[in-house]
């Protein structure tokens, strides 16, 4: 029989409150290292601010996270990074006013290897070779499938063990959803963890190892990708009823 995946990020019945207003109630994950696990959730289910803890941007009131067995509560965003978790975010964030070249270099801020740096751009631009024709264009000047692929590139150039990633499909030609998923699943294939938040649950569940469903705070289903995108529960429990059918 074989043994689970030993897990690389947990959070542990983890309370988040914004104010008086409960966020998470004994909220739950687990992503195993070399899995791609995802969140699915609705607007308003807690989705962004589970991303938020693990970047250290909000710090929940009781419950505890660790990455590679090591509490994350209290490390800056930046000591995060330095951990090994890298972050594309909701909507990409690119510097539109920058080049395309000088966004994917922000993400190799926490290193000081500049050979090493120099060598990591070339891999990026094998993995995404149309940036290579776009190196000194703006980034606010791309498309958003061309911007997305920018996030990924910056967010691996800080040779991150994990990359947490907020709706990378939202607002993309269905060309880019398939693009980018498939380089979400190549880039796991190279030995990096990932944790997605997405709201289009049945991408989600075609390339992820494990699956949560977060309604109003709270994981209401959960296991292997596979059983629960076959479950009917999913539809009722992420979409909220049978009318979003």
């Amino acid at each position: 029989m074989t043994s689970a995946p030993e897990p690389l990020l947990a959070l542990s019945n983890v309370n988040t409150f914004y104010g008086q207003a409960q966020v998470h109630f004994d909220l739950s994950i687990t992503v195993a290292r070399g899995h791609i696990a995802c969140l699915l959730g609705g607007n308003a289910s807690g989705k962004s601010t589970t991303m938020k803890i693990i970047l250290g941007l909000v710090k929940p009131r009781s419950g505890e996270v660790t990455f590679d067995g090591a509490s994350l509560i209290g490390l800056s965003t930046p000591q995060i990074v330095r951990r090994g978790i890298a972050s594309v975010p909701e909507a990409r964030r690119l510097f539109a006013d920058m080049s395309v070249r000088e966004n994917i270099l922000m993400g190799a801020f926490v290193r000081n290897d500049r050979d090493a740096v120099a060598q990591d751009l070339d891999r990026m631009l094998t993995l995404f070779p149309k940036l290579g024709q776009r190196l000194s264009q703006r980034a606010g000047s791309l498309s958003g499938g061309e911007q997305q692929m920018v996030a990924m590139a910056r967010a691996l150039m800080s040779r991150p063990r994990m990359i947490v990633m907020d709706e990378p499909t939202m607002g993309l030609s269905p060309l880019y959803v398939d693009r980018v998923l498939e380089l979400i699943r190549t880039i796991n294939q190279e030995g990096v963890s990932v944790f997605m938040v997405e709201q289009n649950a049945s991408l989600a569940l075609e390339i992820a190892h494990e699956a949560y469903v977060l309604q109003t705070g709270r994981i209401v289903l959960s296991g292997p990708a596979r059983t629960l995108k076959d479950d009917p529960r999913v539809r009722d429990a992420y979409l909220g009823g049978s009318e979003a059918a």
